[in-house]
């Protein structure tokens, strides 16, 4: 006999845990299942953001910026020292705690707001029941008025390069490595390839990364694309562009093991021999074995489940949020989902604003944006202006020594209200939230150049930029 709930979530990444703390504060009695285990061979919430993804990666992006300042940094604060070295397990075992701590705090809000979990696989079975095969082979079943799948995503696996877990691996292998690779090939120069690439160089490695697109971050401003390209190959990253690789084999045993890679790229075909792969071409979603036949529940071409424009399959009461529906497969992204879902089944206005959702790459430069590019503008025919300013001249981020990039904002030619902004530099993972608080409220470039912000400040920047769309920037020529 299934118990019955008001909502079922499957998986507990960050779609599926905000929908279930939302429900379950709305006085719905909620269930959330999740598969996924710790190191320690022990549940583990928080989905693949919180324990291979988002908030590890970030911990070693701190750590290895750490390192790399000491020996490129502070010289130029008159700070210096002998023989510093990086303990590699110390670093993994510092992210590995974060992940603990977190993924036991989410724990901690499902008991602290009655959210009852179920560890195992969900499977969705016609008429809203869902089938839970539990670690220890049990299985339970659950029947929800509202099922809400919250699957997540995989990373892609290419034919020719299998994961190995050790020699050729994915974002999960990329976070784990017990040493510093003398040299490590990155297929793909996105997100992931890009921030774990920047990881392991500052501590060492020969990093080469090889894209396949000719264009470098294409879906970033053509502006801060030619910047960060810049800045990465000053920093030492060999990035190729039109590189596709059609062949990586393992050769050797133990420590001597390598990847022969054959790639071809304007020049012809080439290769290259490294330590370490990383894999970094994009993720799918998790729809594998999520649904029982006669669900009625559609899966597109591109393995993603189909939902309308507030996040229903259109089978009563079962609904789809974050990586594995449509929409940009970022954490923050399947929050709102999550969270607009709940509402949603409790009566109340559910909305999520897909034109103002903000992406973030965390190298260093940080990469930000929100809104429209100048060519998505131009190709749309929608007129605008734009305005701009440099860290460069900023007091303090010339006094933090991180004057590389700027801000720029994009507004209405007519109406003035901001459609865009890009920015590359210091913190603007921060920063990029100016833009999409006004944009949010539509408003307009004169609204934002209007309200004071403090100085010293990198948000000065963006007060600049927003400035300059007007041509009255004081700190720059107009």
């Amino acid at each position: 006999m299934a118990e019955q709930f008001d909502v079922v979530v499957i998986g507990a990444g960050p779609a599926g845990y905000h929908a279930a703390i939302r429900a379950a504060q709305l006085g719905l009695k909620t269930a959330c299942i999740d598969a996924a285990l710790g190191k320690d061979g022990k549940p583990a919430l928080g989905g693949t953001c919180l324990r291979v993804g988002c908030i590890p990666s970030k911990a070693l992006l701190d750590s290895s910026r750490q390192y790399w300042n000491m020996g490129h940094i502070f010289g130029d604060h008159g700070i210096s020292f002998k023989d510093a070295n990086i303990d590699v397990e110390a670093m993994v075992g510092r992210k590995d705690k974060i992940v603990k701590q977190f993924t036991g705090g989410i724990g901690m809000l499902f008991k602290a707001n009655k959210v009852a979990a179920y560890y195992g696989f969900g499977e969705l079975q016609p008429e809203n029941v869902v089938k839970v095969t539990q670690h220890d082979g049990s299985v339970v079943q659950l029947k929800g008025t509202n099922v809400i799948i919250a699957a997540g995503s995989d990373s892609i696996e290419l034919p020719f390069a299998k994961f190995d877990g050790e020699t050729i691996v994915d974002n999960v292998g990329g976070l784990d490595f017990t040493e510093v690779p003398k040299r490590l090939a990155v297929i793909g120069a996105g997100v992931i390839g890009l921030e774990l690439g920047s990881v392991w160089k500052r501590l060492g490695a020969e990093v080469t990364i090889l894209e396949a697109m000719p264009e470098f971050l294409a879906a970033a401003d053509a502006e801060v694309s030619k910047v960060a390209l810049k800045e990465f190959r000053k920093q030492g990253l060999d990035i190729q562009l039109g590189a596709k690789v059609s062949k990586a084999e393992v050769t050797g045993k133990g420590k001597k093991k390598e990847v022969a890679l054959t790639y071809t790229d304007s020049e012809g075909e080439k290769s290259l021999v490294v330590d370490k792969l990383l894999v970094a071409v994009g993720r799918r979603a998790a729809t594998k074995g999520l649904l029982a036949e006669g669900t009625g529940v559609k899966i597109n071409e591109r393995g993603q489940i189909e939902v309308d424009a507030h996040c229903h399959t259109g089978v009563n009461g079962v609904w789809a949020v974050g990586d594995c529906v449509r929409g940009p497969m970022l954490a923050h992204k399947g929050f709102e989902e999550g969270i607009a879902v709940a509402e949603l089944i409790a009566g109340l206005p559910g909305h999520v604003n897909f034109d103002t959702i903000p992406w973030v790459i965390y190298t260093e430069p940080e990469l930000a944006w929100v809104g429209k590019t100048e060519a998505q503008l131009k190709a749309e025919g929608i007129p605008y202006k734009a305005g701009s300013f440099p860290f460069a001249a900023n007091g303090r981020a010339v006094a933090m020594i991180e004057p590389t990039g700027f801000v720029k904002v994009l507004a209405h030619a007519e109406t003035d209200r901001i459609l865009g902004m890009h920015l590359v530099g210091a913190n603007v993972s921060e920063l990029v939230h100016e833009g999409v608080l006004t944009m949010e409220f539509s408003g307009s470039a004169d609204d934002l150049a209007r309200i004071c912000h403090a100085h010293p400040s990198l948000s000065e920047v963006v007060h600049d930029a927003a400035m300059a769309v007007s041509k009255r920037a004081i700190h720059k020529a107009n």
